[in-house]
């Protein structure tokens, strides 16, 4: 009340209307904002900023003084509706009171009608529910049942090994029943199980390798000594194929009309033609068969525990252990002696590898077959330089090269490359020749020493087959009849075995490795062994061992045989080594043994030159200044003459006629030298015509011995044969000879003294002049008319001084 009293107090001046215009407005902004929800805060601040709270208490004071008639006018407004609404509900609950009466008499009728219903519809629940827990029951049953025979049947199969289709029941128990088996203790005992019984399969199947791991390395021996064994079977199969193609070859060359061959090659079926061949299975098929069952059962079931990686590298390195294994060779044995297994054990090593590579399913890959292949080939080659660096018999190189060989060829079936085991038998070539050669220079020096010079006698045909038709020694396609002796000694066939063996020895070390054509390799280590073995033997031989005329016709005849020989032994190098008859004839070389075939005609030359010279020494009984005649020749031709008789009856038994032709023309040339030698010499200080007729009788003898060799020479042959006493021959012509000074027209001499030496003419012209002409037949002579003979030999003699 006093507030407004002030403020009226204050509105009555005019001063004071201002005053009181600006509370009213402040008041109306409060307001304002109080209706606003507005916040007063501003308004507090600036009322205590002016000092006056007391104005703005007021104004809050007369607000809520105003708000209070507001207040009532709504309150009153408000209980009017309120008490309307006390009526509305008390008419409502006289509704409310008939409506629960109602309700009740419902309720009543309904339990009374219901009830018998409600107590079907829990015996219902009741049974439903019994029959849900019984079907879950029945099917927690069921499960376990199933689960039970999975459990059963798994342990069949573990009783019986069937591990695999144990593993298949644990994986399905596991997959399909683990998680929903209703029963704690059964899947408790699951989980404790199933980690165990896959142990117990791993152990198994581990231990089932482990033995077949054991067992394969006797097998792969087994196998690979199979396997060479019927590579060597299959190549002595092609050489007796390759010898009867030669023998029809040589067949139709003699006889194209009459020859009809035919040559079927054999299926080449032992063990199929390489890995195709056998069963893609797990055990092989035919004879290389052997069981892989173990292996891949281990891989199978490996490859079921999700083991597959760890069970391939494995397998890997145990293998890679073995072969390593293998590689050990023995310090106790011989390598001759181990070899082949040694040899086999790798083989059949790489035969099993190759049929696990094909059938295993990628247990092992091509890649890794391909490096234990590398690792081995450089094992067997390190293993075959050393042994053949040691080695110094050529029998034990050639046995084990022919194995390699054949391991190569086994090998070689499966895709194996097997160039660099070649190589190195290439490389060991020409020490295998040298200890050949040396061997056989032993063997040859053996056979020489053992020979007594005699001719063979042969009391079968199976002596002379083996020692003459073998060869291609024999003259005649008619076999002789028996006892037969043959014209050669026991050496010929025995050096012809000792060759005949190097060739095929020769040939076996260089066919199947690898080099085709090898015939000319053959042919030059053949031509060291004759040219350098041999012919060296028989100069020994000849030089040191050859003390008479016998042993040196036998020497000779068999140097003839050999000549035969050595066609043969070239033909028979090149039919091994599949080269052409005619390519071998058209580049055939010199005969190898001329050296030794000269000095046994030397040989046997100087010793009936010895014999003949015994014979020659007569003609010191020769009259040279006789006015006879021998009419019969004299007496050292008669001899001459008859042990050339003698000698050649005997001679063309042993010895060929060339040989003997040659030989005969050699004594005759001597024969005549020697007379030269005797007219020219200081034996004879005088000739007379009587001796050079005597002499010219002589030579005509040996002429007539010479024209008695019909049956050995042919005309021209015979021609030839007197060749070898021209120079005596012409010398006797040409003191017969009217007019001897004709030997210095060069005309003259070119057509009928052409061997001549004008020496000796002149020596001999001095030693014929006529002794009247000499200082003491002067006296008997003087005053008589001179010999025209002897004017024409002295103007020979001078004429001949002047040319000297």
């Amino acid at each position: 009340m006093q507030p407004s009293k002030g403020r009226r107090k204050v509105g009555s001046t005019p001063a004071g209307a201002g005053i009181d215009s600006a509370e009213k407005l402040d008041e109306l902004l409060i307001s304002s904002a109080i209706c606003n929800g507005e916040d007063l805060g501003p308004f507090v601040r600036k009322t205590f900023g002016t000092g006056k709270p007391e104005t703005l208490l007021h104004h809050l004071k007369f607000f809520a003084r105003s708000k209070e008639s507001e207040i009532e006018e709504v309150c009153k407004a408000h209980y009017q509706d309120f008490i309307h609404a006390v009526d509305d509900l008390k008419s409502l609950l006289s509704d409310v009171e008939s409506l629960k009466s109602a309700l009740s008499d419902s309720n009543s009728k309904l339990q009374s009608v219901a009830a018998p219903l409600l107590s079907s519809l829990d015996s219902l629940v009741e049974a439903q529910t019994v029959s849900k827990n019984v079907d879950l029951a029945i099917g927690a049953v069921t499960h376990c049942v199933r689960v039970m025979e999975l459990v059963s049947r798994a342990n069949q199969h573990l009783q019986s090994g069937n591990f695999y289709m144990a593993l298949k029941c644990v994986d399905t128990i596991e997959s399909d029943f683990m998680e929903k088996t209703p029963s704690s203790t059964l899947k408790r005992m699951l989980e404790n199980r199933i980690p165990a019984i896959r142990s117990y399969v791993e152990r198994k199947v581990n231990k089932e390798f482990g033995d077949w791991l054991v067992e394969i390395r006797v097998v792969s021996r087994n196998l690979g000594q199979l396997a060479i064994g019927e590579a060597s079977a299959a190549r002595q199969r092609e050489e007796e194929l390759r010898i009867k193609q030669r023998q029809a070859e040589e067949q139709s060359r003699l006889s194209s009309r009459d020859c009809v061959y035919a040559l079927n090659e054999e299926e080449d079926d032992e063990f199929g033609s390489g890995p195709e061949s056998s069963d893609a299975g797990s055990s092989g098929g035919g004879l290389l068969g052997f069981d892989l069952t173990p292996l891949y059962r281990a891989y199978h079931i490996h490859q079921t525990l999700s083991l597959e990686d760890s069970f391939k590298k494995y397998y890997f390195d145990n293998r890679d252990l073995q072969l390593t294994s293998d590689f050990q060779v023995s310090t106790m044995t011989p390598f001759l002696e181990s070899h082949q297994t040694f040899f086999a054990q790798i083989a059949g090593f790489f035969i099993v590898e190759d049929r696990v590579l094909r059938t295993g399913g990628g247990l092992i890959s091509k890649q890794q077959v391909e490096s234990l292949w590398d690792t081995a080939v450089t094992k067997m080659c390190t293993v075959l330089e050393d042994q053949f660096s040691r080695m110094q018999t050529a029998n034990h190189l050639l046995l084990i090269k022919d194995y390699v060989s054949l391991l190569g060829v086994s090998l070689r079936r499966y895709g194996y490359a097997v160039d660099s085991l070649l190589e190195v038998l290439s490389k060991h070539r020409d020490k295998y020749h040298e200890l050949l050669l040396s061997d056989c220079r032993k063997q040859i020096t053996e056979a020489l020493s053992a020979d007594k010079f005699e001719q063979m006698l042969m009391k079968k045909e199976y002596e002379y087959s083996m020692n003459v038709l073998s060869f291609q020694l024999q003259t005649s396609d008619i076999v002789p009849a028996f006892p037969y002796i043959a014209p050669f000694s026991t050496t010929v066939p025995d050096c012809c075995r000792i060759v005949r063996s190097f060739i095929e020895d020769s040939v076996s070390f260089m066919s199947h490795g690898g080099q085709l054509d090898f015939y000319d390799v053959v042919k030059k280590y053949l031509d060291r062994l004759l040219s350098d073995v041999l012919d060296e033997a028989l100069l020994k031989l000849i030089n040191s061992s050859v003390h008479g005329v016998s042993q040196a016709m036998q020497v000779a005849a068999n140097m003839a045989v050999f000549e035969r020989a050595c066609d043969f032994f070239f033909r028979h190098a090149a039919q091994l080594s599949g080269v052409p008859l005619r390519m071998a004839e058209r580049g055939r070389r010199h005969f190898p043994l001329t050296r030794s075939q000269n000095a046994a005609e030397d040989t046997l030359s100087g010793m009936l030159k010895k014999k003949i010279d015994g014979f020659m020494t007569l003609i010191e009984n020769v009259s040279w200044i006789s006015d006879d005649i021998p009419q019969g020749g004299n007496e050292y031709m008669n001899e001459v003459l008859i042990y050339l008789e003698t000698l050649v009856s005997t001679a063309q038994q042993i010895l060929p006629a060339k040989v003997l032709k040659r030989v005969l023309r050699d004594v005759l040339a001597h024969i005549s030298e020697q007379i030269v030698g005797t007219l020219c010499g200081d034996l004879v200080k005088r000739l007379s015509m009587a001796a050079i007729k005597g002499l010219d009788v002589d030579i005509q003898l040996l002429e007539s011995f010479t024209e008695n060799l019909t049956p050995l020479l042919t005309d021209k042959e015979a021609r030839e044969m007197k060749k070898a006493f021209i120079e005596i021959r012409q010398m006797i012509n040409l003191f017969l000879s009217s007019h001897p000074e004709n030997f210095v027209n060069p005309v003259i001499r070119e057509r009928s003294y052409n061997a001549l030496d004008y020496r000796k003419v002149a020596t001999v012209s001095e030693k014929f002049r006529d002794p009247s002409d000499s200082i003491f037949g002067t006296f008997g002579t003087r005053g008589s008319r001179q010999n025209p003979k002897n004017k024409s030999l002295d103007a020979l003699i001078k004429r001949l001084k002047d040319v000297s």
